[in-house]
């Protein structure tokens, strides 16, 4: 399997902690040196790993405000 790099170029929040202390966040992300994207996703303490998630750019970040403000 190919090594996925990324670089949280910004960190917006955190959405709950589970017990295991890995941490939901919502955070702006580049993958593989791509245009950073809205990420969701759960991350361990020094994010190092991580969970399957949700990337959306700009425009679907913007729809799903849209859906959740309704």
């Amino acid at each position: 399997m190919a090594e996925v790099n990324f670089e949280i170029v910004n960190h917006i929040g955190v959405l709950s902690t589970s017990k295991n202390g890995w941490t939901k966040e919502l955070n702006v992300v580049s993958w593989n040196g791509g245009q950073p994207k809205y990420d969701i996703r759960e991350w361990n303490e020094d994010h190092t790993k991580m969970s399957k998630g949700i990337t959306m750019n700009e425009e679907e970040i913007g729809q799903l405000r849209l859906l959740i403000i309704q």
